[in-house]
């Protein structure tokens, strides 16, 4: 199986400046590890998009897969109090 681009909105990249340090090394491991698996144990398909959500701890990232490019792009992370407001 080839690996997938994961490519990160800059919205998300904000937003994962803002998460605490303890908590940001095991995110940008589970982000990191889509590539080679877009599709981990845990995955939801959200409801009326093509997007999937993953938890890491209390927090939550919302991506999209595009298995024809082979890319998977990352357009929320955040806590899960706040995730999904609009």
């Amino acid at each position: 199986m080839a690996s997938y681009k994961v490519l990160i909105r800059k919205s998300a990249a904000v937003e994962l400046g803002r998460i605490p340090k303890r908590d940001l090394a095991k995110i940008i491991e589970r982000i990191r590890a889509l590539s080679a698996q877009p599709r981990p144990h845990g995955v939801e398909k959200l409801s009326g998009q093509e997007r999937y959500r993953i938890r890491q701890g209390d927090y939550r990232i919302i991506f999209a897969i595009d298995d024809a490019e082979q890319r998977v792009e990352i357009f929320k992370i955040g806590h899960r109090s706040e995730i999904y407001r609009v």
